[in-house]
């Protein structure tokens, strides 16, 4: 099925959302079942989270850097006091989190944490040179709905629907055999991330049931309704249109009675671990625990959610928003490993944070930061290799050799390379990461080792 056309279905009909079509055609080199469980967890903060508040340097030096061009009278100073401490295992300098990652910052020294430093969208290794004269400059730099795409569509060259979750969901569902469970779970709505070319992400919402409104139930008027919508569907089953729309109709509702009953039911294991008041990162992160719960009536060896969210567009009042943001993340995401734990899967569940891109190093009027390019990321998990930095930190020095204005740090590390690092992970052959990231072919090193 054409691109064009799996589009249209979407948006004909939400079911086609919650529709595996994992039918079509797959490279044999993936055409084994695996014998394990292996999930990741796409955490995505819309909006374009600072970086540069996140991870800061606390030795004198690297705080004097950053405390030249963000002091106190910005209004987005961070006071080296107040920076919850860390020590990289390779390498003698010190860095801190903000004051917000009270949770986070205890299972980084534990070696459950990793930074990777200034990652961005690339589609080859670049210098400033090669900026300045616009050589393989990604696409619409600094424009929110670009970068969000090219975030999850790790292709920076053009902006594709198809994400490189989707991707690495088309390139392992066979692991999967014949679980009716999709591969890819968004509890955040529609993204591009999960569409890939042969596997439809399913949706569920944060809160709630959800399926085909009055179709669902088994009472005499409900089954006699949906009867005959199927009917009349298939009436129409040798047009191709008719018939893939059908498709998604009978699937999504197959799936909601699957997945209803583990999404809305208690689960004593993990909902206590969860403090979802006021944050609703935390309550999608519950649901994401309580299917992994289920992993084994699922019938699932691999599977890849994602997650989100928003405000993090800070161009003013950004120390009280970012604290607020980030107080949520921390909670949400500590308590999502301490699920992990309680089910006995924290080698096996890898969480990784994503965003727009950084903000300026240059604060803006009105105690905020604007739109920049690099930026800092997390990843957490038992497999992690923690308690460590990886790609390159930048020089916090405005129009240096990593500023491309404003203190937009240019990128040492690739979306491509972060994503290959987590499909290699995941199971992905080295010769098959193409598949995943278009362009991981143009960076020498291709798995970054974090995990």
């Amino acid at each position: 099925m054409n691109h064009s056309r799996r589009h249209l279905l979407q948006g004909i009909s939400a079911s086609a959302t919650l529709a595996s079509l994992s039918r079509f055609g797959i490279s044999e080199a993936f055409a084994q079942s695996a014998t394990d469980y292996k999930a990741l967890v796409c955490v995505f903060m819309f909006g374009g989270n600072d970086g540069n508040n996140l991870i800061i340097p606390a030795d004198t030096a690297g705080y004097a850097a950053y405390n030249a061009v963000r002091p106190v009278s910005s209004g987005i100073n961070i006071g080296q006091s107040e920076l919850l401490q860390f020590q990289p295992r390779s390498g003698t300098r010190v860095f801190g989190y903000h004051p917000s990652m009270k949770r986070l910052q205890p299972l980084t020294q534990s070696g459950k944490v990793a930074v990777l430093a200034n990652v961005g969208p690339l589609n080859a290794p670049m210098s400033k040179a090669d900026f300045q004269a616009n050589k393989n400059r990604p696409y619409q730099l600094f424009s929110h709905s670009d970068q969000q795409q090219q975030w999850q569509n790790a292709d920076s060259e053009e902006i594709s629907r198809i994400g490189w979750g989707g991707r690495l969901a088309d390139a392992i569902s066979p692991m999967n055999g014949a679980a009716q469970m999709p591969v890819i779970t968004s509890i955040a709505g529609s993204v591009t991330f999960g569409q890939g070319n042969q596997t439809t992400m399913l949706t569920v919402p944060s809160s709630g049931t959800f399926g085909l409104s009055g179709i669902t139930g088994t009472d005499a008027v409900t089954t006699a309704r949906r009867d005959a919508l199927f009917a009349l569907l298939d009436e129409g089953r040798d047009h191709t249109l008719v018939a893939e729309t059908a498709l998604g109709l009978k699937t999504a509702h197959a799936l909601s009675g699957i997945v209803n009953p583990i999404v809305t039911t208690a689960n004593t294991t993990v909902d206590a671990l969860f403090d979802t008041n006021n944050n609703g990162l935390a309550t999608q992160l519950q649901r994401v625990a309580r299917l992994i719960a289920k992993r084994g009536d699922l019938g699932v060896k691999r599977q890849i959610f994602f997650v989100s969210i928003g405000g993090f567009d800070t161009h003013a009042n950004q120390a009280n928003t970012q604290t607020n943001l980030l107080s949520q993340v921390d909670a949400a995401v500590a308590s999502f490993y301490e699920s992990t734990l309680a089910l006995g899967v924290a080698n096996q569940v890898t969480t990784f944070t994503m965003s727009d891109f950084g903000r300026t190093f240059k604060p803006a009027a009105g105690g905020g930061s604007d739109h920049a390019w690099g930026n800092h990321h997390l990843v957490v998990g038992g497999a992690v290799n923690g308690n460590a930095l990886y790609g390159s930190f930048p020089s916090l020095v405005l129009n240096g050799n990593d500023d491309v204005g404003e203190g937009r740090w240019l990128p040492s590390t690739s979306v491509d390379q972060y994503a290959a690092t987590l499909a290699s992970w995941f199971g992905v052959a080295s010769a098959d990461l193409p598949r995943v990231a278009p362009n991981i072919n143009a960076f020498a090193t291709k798995n970054l080792g974090f995990v």
